[in-house]
């Protein structure tokens, strides 16, 4: 881990919200859909096995992922969903022996995820001490998400997961603004959806920023200082990082640096690794 600038919360990664491919039946092989693209080698539909997946629902590229053409695998998070839903949900019977589970175990997955990336954000919030004005409604909220992680298939699948989320984003949304706000120095910049793809940032100054859900494909963020930056959605995919300072970013995923590139002078959060092709 590179050496950080400044105190800052680390990043919570508790055991739940951690993908454990170990105790998952490659649902996200399986479930999800992808096409042929500079992500993904071939195309393959929802409910079908990828080629790849053995007979223990482990990779059989895993190591080459990116070699072989399928550095999308490479940067997919589930939040930890993949357990639950083998696991709890379905009481560990696997669609291949059980595959009269199936169509709902497939379903299911990618509301479990939803609902778990929510968490993540969520218990990340409850980390900030600026977002203190509304730790008791984050909290409240953790237990609400919590709760109806643990229903049935069914009920997952009766979810209106885009009321969960925009309730749930408007904490986030808070939470980003305190943490911000809280950054020393002039306004900060309001970039929100912004279209910075293949940007030239060299050395910018984005520290406390709002980067919620702007395009950074291929940006050049070399040297860019990104502290206390809210980078929820925000897409890194091909972004350069080499020497940018990430530490305090808000709502910073591993998947997003995953996506990215950079080195070992790219300073990130506590609890995020930098990435193995880095």
């Amino acid at each position: 881990m590179s050496s950080k600038t400044e105190a800052q919360p680390s990043t919570p990664v508790p055991p739940e919200l951690r993908a454990d491919c170990g105790d998952c039946f490659g649902l996200c092989c399986v479930a999800l859909p992808f096409a042929a693209s500079a992500d993904f080698a071939v195309n393959k539909a929802a409910g079908t096995p990828c080629a790849n997946l053995r007979a223990d629902f482990g990779c059989g590229i895993h190591a080459r992922l990116r070699d072989k053409g399928f550095s999308g695998c490479t940067v997919f998070d589930c939040f930890g969903a993949g357990q639950k839903i083998s696991q709890l949900t379905f009481a560990g019977q696997d669609w291949r022996r059980h595959p009269e589970n199936a169509p709902a175990m497939f379903a299911a997955f990618p509301v479990m995820r939803q609902l778990h990336e929510l968490l993540w954000y969520v218990t990340e919030s409850l980390t900030r001490p600026e977002a203190r004005p509304v730790h008791a409604e984050l909290r409240r909220t953790r237990a609400e998400l919590d709760r109806l992680t643990r229903g049935t298939a069914e009920e997952l699948a009766e979810l209106d997961v885009p009321a969960i989320r925009a309730r749930t984003n408007e904490l986030l949304v808070r939470t980003g603004e305190l943490v911000r706000a809280a950054v020393p120095g002039r306004k900060k910049r309001n970039h929100r959806g912004a279209d910075l793809i293949g940007a030239r940032l060299t050395r910018a100054d984005l520290r406390g920023a709002n980067l919620r859900g702007a395009y950074l494909i291929a940006a050049d963020l070399r040297g860019a200082d990104l502290r206390s930056a809210d980078l929820i959605g925000a897409d890194l995919r091909d972004a350069d990082l080499t020497g940018a300072d990430l530490t305090g970013a808000v709502f910073l995923t591993q998947s997003q640096l995953n996506a990215a590139r950079g080195d070992t002078t790219t300073r990130i959060p506590d609890g995020l690794e930098p990435p193995a092709h880095w």
